[in-house]
């Protein structure tokens, strides 16, 4: 057996190796060395200069990890039609939201408006001085910061973007001497993060540089500590909503239990309970992430910094609720989602990574504004869809029946096992023992 490397040994200067050596180390960890180089470099692609945009995404890269790429059709946002592409492992999200997105086309689909388009960075500082000085001056201080980033703002303006406004926020009662410098931006398609964070630091450099040598200020007042400059992923103010409305005679036939009328009110029960208990909500907002991060990583955007802003809005108001809510009147179902989503269509990954840029061009080249809309209604697709189960069938029949092809799959069943299977559990509840059993007695019959 071939030497296996211990597995508390430190490595230094791993990021220098050569991709072949990091391979060689990584599979000295593993009982079969030779199969799990093999593995690994079966996910590599064959055309090497595709591969190298790959390895260079990311530090370390030694390999891909492919995820399904699927998708979702009859996705109707303001009257036109979508087949919308979803990243995602989970095997019936893109099946509820093709369900769900099919169930609303036939009644006028989603509509949806984005609210706003703003976005936010901060500037953390310390100082002692005088506050009302500070203020008296802050009208100046601004024209530098707009003078001294205009190099970097250049571009942006010409595309309609830029810096809006600056906010000096006192935050002496929470940390001593604790500032903050609020800076908002419009990055239009883009979604700005690096144009954001070279922004502020250049403003950083500014503002201490003005406190430092402003007359205006006293020997005393000339210290000041930059504690950091950096986006906040929070946008409450890059907001999109999403809504579906009808009459309760088209909710009719959900389910054969339940009037129209019946299945909008325990609709709106099981909303409301997530409006007010954060153990449901958790699980209510990540079935909407389901929808929301597969779009967002198929169109190369941050899903990390969306989940981040929309968990962070569920909380506004003191405790975590649904981000999606309903109202019933006059006969009528209303039910919508808000929450802030920073989106671009331009630059970074969207440019770079060739799967992004074929999503992006089967949406239609969308702007940014309109991904959010087409984003968030597929986040809403998947909480209707799986609300719509658990007051019905409940949520396992439908995912576990998705499901089965990865229990087979486990048990390693054939083709004609597959089969059979597929048949037998198409009206018998699937479950992990269930399909253990069966594949175990068509080998011993």
């Amino acid at each position: 057996m071939p030497h296996r490397r211990k597995r508390d040994l430190i490595i230094k200067g791993f990021s220098k190796l050569l991709k072949e050596d990091k391979l060689k180390i990584v599979a000295e960890l593993m009982d079969n060395q030779l199969e799990t180089i093999e593995l690994l470099k079966s996910f590599w692609y064959a055309d090497t200069e595709k591969q190298k945009i790959f390895d260079e995404f990311s530090e370390n890269t030694i390999t891909n990890f492919y995820i399904p790429y699927g998708i979702a059709p009859n996705v109707m946002v303001n009257g036109k039609t979508h087949l919308v592409p979803m990243v995602i492992e989970e095997s019936s999200v893109v099946a509820a939201a093709s369900s769900a997105a099919r169930f609303w086309s036939e009644r006028g689909g989603f509509h949806a408006r984005v609210k706003n388009a703003v976005k936010v960075g901060q500037i953390h500082f310390q100082w002692a001085g005088d506050k009302d000085k500070f203020v008296s001056l802050f009208d100046e201080l601004k024209q530098r910061f707009r003078k001294n980033t205009k190099t970097i703002t250049a571009n942006m303006e010409k595309r309609g973007g830029g810096i809006l406004d600056f906010e000096l926020i006192d935050m002496r009662d929470k940390l001593e001497n604790y500032y903050q410098i609020n800076i908002t931006f419009e990055t239009k398609d883009s979604m700005g993060a690096n144009f954001i964070n070279s922004c502020l630091e250049e403003s950083a450099r500014t503002l201490q540089d003005f406190v430092k040598n402003h007359p205006s200020f006293e020997e005393k007042e000339k210290e000041i500590t930059i504690i950091m400059a950096i986006l906040s992923n929070y946008t409450p103010d890059c907001l999109v909503k999403v809504w579906v409305e009808c009459p309760f005679a088209e909710l009719e036939n959900i389910d054969p239990s339940l009037t129209g009328e019946q299945f909008a009110r325990k609709f709106e029960m099981a909303v409301k309970i997530a409006e007010i208990d954060p153990f449901r909500a958790t699980t209510h907002n990540k079935g909407i992430f389901n929808g929301i991060d597969a779009v967002a990583i198929a169109t190369g955007n941050d899903f990390r910094a969306i989940e981040a802003a929309g968990h962070a809005f569920a909380s506004r108001n003191g405790h975590y609720q649904s981000l999606s809510h309903v109202e019933i009147k006059n006969g009528r179902f209303k039910y919508w989602i808000e929450l802030p989503l920073a989106l671009g269509t331009v630059g970074g990954l969207t440019s770079l990574h060739p799967l992004a840029k074929h999503s992006l061009e089967m949406l239609g080249k969308p702007s940014a504004k309109q991904l959010m809309m087409i984003i968030a209604a597929l986040g809403m697709a998947n909480n209707f869809a799986a609300i719509r189960s658990l007051i019905t069938k409940g949520i396992q029949q439908g995912h576990m029946k998705m499901h089965l092809m990865n229990i087979l799959n486990h048990f390693k069943a054939s083709e004609k096992e597959k089969e059979k299977a597929v048949t037998y559990f198409s009206n018998h509840k699937v479950s992990f023992a269930e399909v253990g059993e069966f594949i175990k007695n068509l080998r011993l019959s």
